[in-house]
């Protein structure tokens, strides 16, 4: 038997401790003929891409060498860890058993086994027992070591995925075809900030204007002048004025409303039957689409960071204003003036830095649509697509995260959103052995069995 390769229906049994991984693979071609178990494609490599490719291998039963994840970053995560290195996070809003591994309490035994050494160690907060970031990071990294993943990775970025009846080929963005028997679309809008109009002008007036989620080099508070603004009133504006204010900047925060404390950034009631019962029950898709727009609460902030926000502010180190941008103006030193509703005198600041989170639009672009336009994809009103309980789309085709949310509800962008999704995932991957038809091609959503009657 082929290293690497499992007897069809074994569990693997990943070694502990493994050695340094090589990188992504260079070029692939996996067919749907390929003997063994399904081949599985995921496209996406951040936490939730990363997650689905830990439950198949585990839990799911498939073959690590029928795996792959395409994604364009040098490694897995690295989007990821750009943004919350940006933000300055300190604690995830997740709680602890909310992980990229499989077990739910894996993350606690990361950390140690007495409790008390865990708070000791400011591991956790004191409430809900959310991990630190580089605790998380670091158990993130041993579940991709443990399993191999580092070794599935193909980097590269897919540009055109087609539908057949020997599987799904796709074409990344120098040309490699690809086809696999299923593939699963991990894809987030982290590539796709939100960009105000205002804002927009002044960077391209030449203003030193950053969104906290773009791509670029990290954010270096040492190297920033002294007078910074943040737009925007939510949990990564007040994580990056605290620090930034911790730099020694003096920072003035331009927000919509004053601080909004919530613990999470949907109410607890989403993770099981208290909520999603009533979700279950909604076959409309628009009503689906606003009970999730009601359940989030966005612009919000968890205690912890609140109570440093308002240190700062006390200390004065952090100025809160309650205003929109309307407009400035970029002088010839780079500086700029801001022109803000709540006074007639501009802002003086040498950056500008957004946090205004990410678009609200389907998140995939061309890719996605010209997909919709060969195929014929059932979606709502809203654009997003609409799936079976399996999350199947069409035959061989998978999604999760935000394109899962009319299904998944209002968590199916986060962690607790992703595991769900992996616990359906691994249901199709048991169900199913090589090209057979999956458990959505067999029970098809009311939506996909009156568009195809």
């Amino acid at each position: 038997m082929a290293r690497g390769s499992l007897r069809m229906g074994a569990k693997p049994r990943p070694k502990a401790g493994r050695g340094p991984m090589r990188g992504a693979m260079d070029a692939v071609v996996l067919t749907a003929d390929t003997p063994g178990t399904p081949t599985w494609v995921i496209v996406g490599g951040g936490p939730l891409g990363v997650h689905v490719a830990v439950r198949l291998v585990t839990d799911g039963g498939v073959p690590p060498a029928q795996v792959r994840i395409v994604d364009p970053a040098p490694e897995l995560l690295d989007r990821w860890r750009h943004c919350t290195a940006n933000t300055g996070m300190r604690f995830l809003r997740s709680p602890a058993v909310h992980h990229l591994g499989v077990k739910p309490f894996a993350l606690l035994q990361h950390a140690g086994r007495r409790k008390r050494d865990r708070r000791h160690r400011g591991l956790f907060t004191t409430r809900y027992n959310r991990p630190s970031l580089d605790l998380f990071d670091r158990h993130s990294r041993s579940v991709v070591a443990r399993y191999g993943l580092d070794e599935l990775h193909i980097r590269g970025r897919v540009e055109h995925i087609a539908l057949g009846p020997r599987g799904v080929d796709l074409r990344l963005d120098d040309g490699r075809p690809l086809r696999s028997a299923r593939v699963v679309l991990a894809i987030g809008n982290s590539e796709h900030p939100c960009w105000p109009a205002a804002a927009t002008r002044l960077r391209v007036e030449g203003g030193d204007v950053r969104h906290v989620f773009s791509d670029g080099p990290r954010i270096e508070p040492e190297a920033l002048p002294a007078e910074v603004a943040i737009l925007g009133g939510g949990i990564s504006a007040a994580q990056l004025a605290v620090r930034l204010a911790d730099s020694g900047r003096a920072v003035t925060v331009l927000a919509r409303h004053a601080p909004r404390e919530k613990e999470f950034d949907s109410d607890p009631g989403w993770l099981g039957k208290k909520y999603m019962s009533v979700f279950a029950a909604t076959r409309d898709h628009d009503a689906r689409r606003a009970l999730i727009q009601a359940a989030r609460h966005r612009g919000s902030m968890p205690p912890d960071v609140r109570h440093a926000l308002l240190t700062a502010i006390t200390a004065g180190r952090v100025r809160w204003r309650i205003c929109s941008l309307t407009g400035g103006t970029v002088l010839q030193d780079g500086t700029m003036l801001l022109a803000l509703d709540d006074a007639p005198e501009s802002l003086w600041v040498g950056s500008l830095f957004l946090a205004t989170g990410f678009s609200g639009a389907r998140p995939g672009g061309a890719l996605i649509d010209r997909l919709i336009a060969d195929h014929a994809l059932p979606v709502a009103a809203c654009g997003f697509p609409i799936v079976g309980s399996d999350l199947c789309w069409h035959r061989g085709l998978y999604v999760t995260g935000p394109l899962a949310e009319l299904e998944l509800g209002p968590t199916a962008r986060n962690l607790t959103g992703g595991r769900r999704a992996g616990d359906r995932l691994v249901e199709v991957a048991r169900t199913t052995v090589g090209p057979a038809q999956p458990e959505g091609e067999r029970s098809l959503s009311p939506a996909r069995s009156a568009q195809q009657n």
